[in-house]
């Protein structure tokens, strides 16, 4: 997976403004807490406040010429107030009166030195403001939708595996060989170009996977890129949807910047219909930003040269609500039908899934896919891990059939419920129904089985 690359302009912006904030709180914030507050006043209220008894502690600095002392402001809050010491012989009897309380002592604290100033004013705010930033940024990406974060907003998150990492390949798909036949020309053309370039044909530049969920559009896409060998880009239509207008289309046109510089490659976008819903006659409303991602990726697959080997696969549920200009030529030229399996697929995806898990040697897989009329690719996978697990809870080494028909009703139906209680009539009605079921079945001998 391809590691996005972070834009450095919004953690420059941040690194500026936490400059600014730091040279402001050595100017104005850091003296005023750092240092006592002083207060300068004349000798004369020196003297009256010895007079009044409100000095409690005296410290004369000879060097200085001045002398610091604490007192009891009119507020009854002790102050640090300094006077210029003056040639006064009557001092020391003045503050060595029998009833004074005055004591002789350091009043103003000793000057931190340089390193340990450096250190509070300019290191301990640095780290400070360092780890707000990657909070903030952890926040943001946690919030904003898509997954996306405030230093990385209009990069696209599409998942990037490069050759043969995807993992999958044709044989990993079993139960749509129609689909697999009309995906296999876009392999060739990955493989070998110049059979089509020298005719002057040129590759659709877009395929659209059709069908129910479940049935393996993700899964056919990364067979394609498996079997191409060519860079495989994946990601969903959902993240393209910012909270910030024109953030969907930055996605979009980073998207194909990533594709065009790793040509051949291919574009898988899974739920087309998020993004490629019919616009509104009107424009308004809160569906402009996604029409403008829309928009965007409309722009881009007229952009770019499909001879350069860059192909579009897109997968959706729902073809009826996307919007017409996607499924013109020159767009989304095919349109590939992924079905619900039929019985023969439907055993076959049983059996490619079954690889994985130990199973005894009785286990009729066709009998289970007669059962499963109806079943999607993605729920005879879960049928198999359910008869997995059954197996385990059950302390044997290897799945049975018991197992596999009881992963079935888990499925299809649900966990069985021990202690409910039926009616006889109900029971009634269900087994006519089922009945029903049965006949319907056995009277059609025409059609295919299901």
């Amino acid at each position: 997976m391809k590691e996005q690359k972070t834009s450095k302009k919004p953690i420059l912006f941040y690194c500026i403004i936490a400059t600014i904030i730091l040279l402001l709180l050595n100017a104005l914030v850091f003296p005023k807490v750092l240092q006592p507050r002083i207060t300068e006043v004349d000798y004369g209220t020196f003297l009256r406040f010895i007079d009044e008894g409100k000095i409690k502690t005296v410290e004369i600095q000879d060097e200085e010429q001045r002398i610091a002392f604490l007192a009891v402001d009119e507020s009854g809050e002790e102050t640090v107030y300094i006077t210029t010491a003056m040639n006064d012989p009557n001092l020391v009897d003045r503050l060595y009166q029998p009833d004074s309380n005055i004591t002789f002592s350091r009043v103003l604290p000793r000057e931190n030195s340089p390193l340990l100033n450096f250190l509070y004013t300019w290191i301990l705010p640095s780290v400070a403001f360092y780890l707000l930033g990657v909070w903030l940024m952890r926040s943001m990406q946690k919030r904003v939708p898509g997954g996306s974060n405030a230093m990385t907003f209009g990069k696209s998150n599409a998942k990037v595996y490069v050759e043969a990492q995807t993992g999958k390949s044709f044989s990993d798909v079993a139960g749509q060989d129609e689909a697999k036949e009309a995906l296999s020309e876009i392999v060739d053309f990955l493989h070998h170009p110049d059979r089509y370039t020298q005719i002057g044909a040129s590759l659709p530049k877009g395929a659209l996977l059709v069908g129910p969920p479940g049935t393996g559009k993700t899964l056919l896409a990364q067979a394609v890129a498996g079997e191409a060998k060519v860079p495989f880009f994946s990601i969903s239509g959902s993240e393209f949807v910012e909270m910030f207008v024109g953030m969907g289309a930055a996605k979009v046109r980073d998207l194909f910047q990533q594709a065009n510089e790793k040509a051949p490659c291919i574009v898988f976008i899974d739920e087309l219909d998020t993004i490629g819903k019919k616009r509104d006659s009107g424009g308004i409303g809160g569906n402009d930003e996604r029409e403008q991602t829309l928009n965007q990726l409309l722009t881009e697959m007229d952009g770019f040269d499909g001879k350069r080997g860059v192909v579009i696969l897109a997968a959706t549920n729902r073809p009826d609500s996307l919007d017409p200009a996607l499924l013109r030529p020159g767009r989304f030229d095919r349109r590939i039908p992924v079905e619900l399996p039929d019985l023969a697929g439907r055993e076959a995806i049983l059996k490619v899934h079954a690889n994985k898990v130990q199973l005894e040697p009785n286990v009729d897989f066709n009998a289970i896919a007669r059962a499963t009329s109806g079943a999607s690719g993605a729920e005879l996978a879960n049928m198999i891990n359910e008869a997995a697990l059954r197996a385990v809870r059950n302390g044997r080494r290897a799945v049975s059939q018991e197992d596999l028909e009881e992963s079935v009703e888990v499925v299809l139906a649900g966990y069985q419920r021990k202690n409910a209680v039926v009616s006889e009539k109900e029971k009634k009605i269900v087994s006519y129904h089922e009945i029903g079921h049965a006949l319907v079945a056995a009277m059609q001998e025409g059609t295919a089985p299901v």
